[in-house]
């Protein structure tokens, strides 16, 4: 499968959020390294993964999620 790689300020200006509300809030707690991001040759950098975002954004919350919170 072929993916379109964002950096989080690309992906903040798609979705309409602030760059700070992904790299603070959503990474590591809805998107998750090697689903929704990579760290391309072993690197700092973070490339997100436009296509599984994008699948999750349409998904709904998970109802155990709901029930635990």
């Amino acid at each position: 499968m072929s993916y379109t790689y964002l950096t989080a300020e690309e992906l903040a200006a798609k979705i309409k959020y602030d760059v700070r509300t992904v790299r603070e809030r959503l990474k590591d707690s809805v998107f998750f390294e090697g689903v929704h991001y990579v760290r391309p040759f072993g690197g700092r950098k973070i490339l997100y993964l436009w296509e599984e975002i994008e699948k999750e954004m349409h998904q709904g919350p998970d109802p155990l999620t709901l029930l635990v919170g």
